[in-house]
């Protein structure tokens, strides 16, 4: 391997990675690069205190920092060699990647390299379009290659579960000063030059309610913020999806992140967004029925909506010398 495009891959791949996506925009990452091996570590700073108390949510999004990083490598032609949690003994530190055989980048890598930049995530309806079927089913093989399973929600009586059970945990957080303050940490005013959180333009100043309804974050809680625009005829709920893992353990938690970006990379070349809600999921009750009741047993780590927008936002994202050590 050429030394110069070993340190190529490297910095393609670090730089890659901020782009994942991540509870609130919180980002909670930080990267080394030691010879020819990056380190991916956990950002304590960055992790909600009262919405995340386990880290459930910051190693999903840390999981899916890293395989942006996987795929970035690969588009560089080399099979990235991954070593999850290799050392007991320094608990924050996630992964090592380092660039393994030469190969060649076929067209499906290809395509899912060029979304990382330009997927975005949704926080309204959906336009009323239909999600191909077949389409759905490529994202549910996606999520199977990193070990997660991804289950659509075909049965109308079970995504009003899953809305009812959304709109309690909702209600709930919405009257705890502790969410509705951590919430506001990571919301961002018009006019902000922050490069983390959720922007003013990124979510909807008014959502006209979907049916069954899935509410959405109060990122403008006690503050007119948002985007202005239309959103009447967004109104659609989309496919409604469910990302589970057989265990409940921190492995698990970053492989779900991985099969999370995995399909929402292939979703965004062709079009499909999703929109994420993990309110029910950050009520240890709420989240033990949905296991029982819809998961057959196993454990849901992420809920998701999947669908069209024609919503063309920009995103933001720290710098790669806030994120790299």
């Amino acid at each position: 391997m050429a030394v110069l495009s070993v340190k190529h891959a490297l910095d393609v791949a670090v730089e890659a990675a901020r782009w994942a996506p991540s509870i609130h925009n919180t980002q909670p990452w930080r990267f080394s690069v030691t010879g020819e091996e990056i380190s991916l570590r956990a950002d304590p700073d960055r992790k909600l205190r009262f919405g995340d108390a386990s880290g459930r949510e910051l190693l999903i999004s840390c999981g899916a920092a890293l395989f942006t990083a996987r795929t970035a490598m690969r588009c560089e032609g080399f099979e990235p060699d991954v070593r999850i949690l290799p050392d007991p003994d320094r608990p924050s530190l996630l992964a090592t990647i380092r660039p393994g055989r030469e190969v060649q980048p076929d067209e499906s890598i290809r395509a899912l390299g060029a979304e990382i930049e330009r997927r975005r995530t949704h926080r309204a309806g959906f336009a009323d379009m239909p999600v191909p079927d077949r389409l759905v089913e490529r994202l549910v093989r996606a999520a199977m290659e990193e070990g997660p399973r991804l289950t659509p929600v075909r049965s109308p009586e079970a995504v009003r579960i899953i809305a009812a059970l959304t709109q309690a945990a909702q209600g709930v957080q919405a009257q705890d000063r502790r969410f509705s303050l951590e919430l506001i940490r990571w919301s961002q005013p018009p006019g902000s030059r922050r490069k983390d959180g959720v922007p003013a333009q990124g979510y909807p100043q008014r959502v006209e309610r979907t049916n069954p309804d899935f509410p959405q974050r109060d990122y403008s809680w006690r503050h007119d913020w948002g985007n202005q625009a239309d959103q009447r005829a967004a109104t659609s709920v989309g496919v409604v999806a469910l990302l589970t893992t057989q265990g409940d353990t921190r492995e698990d938690w970053i492989a779900a992140g991985q099969a999370l970006q995995h399909l929402l990379l292939h979703a965004a070349a062709f079009g499909v967004s999703a929109a994420f809600h993990t309110q029910a999921l950050e009520m240890g009750l709420l989240r033990e029925f949905l296991q029982h009741e819809l998961c057959s047993g196993e454990y849901p780590q992420m809920i998701m909506r999947l669908g069209i927008t024609f919503d063309d936002k920009d995103s933001v994202r720290r710098s790669l010398s806030d994120v790299l050590e």
